[in-house]
């Protein structure tokens, strides 16, 4: 049986910055967690506002989660 995931795998991702809900997809954190950091600036990612959202930067979560970067 396959499980239905809502994000690609970490590994995968290719873009520079995922949204509030992938970064706590992907750091087993709920989501006001996240936003929590952010408001606090005390979590161990800090995310760009790029037009009142937060952006999380992929390498910064992989660096966390200790996954190696894709080379292109």
């Amino acid at each position: 049986m396959k499980l239905n995931q809502p994000f690609p795998p970490l590994e995968a991702v290719t873009s520079p910055t995922v949204g509030t809900a992938a970064a706590s997809y992907y750091l087993n954190r709920r989501q006001q967690t996240l936003r929590s950091w952010a408001c606090l600036e005390n979590g161990p990612i800090q995310p760009r506002r790029v037009n009142r959202r937060l952006a999380w930067p992929v390498s910064e979560i992989r660096r966390v989660l200790g996954v190696e970067e894709v080379s292109p």
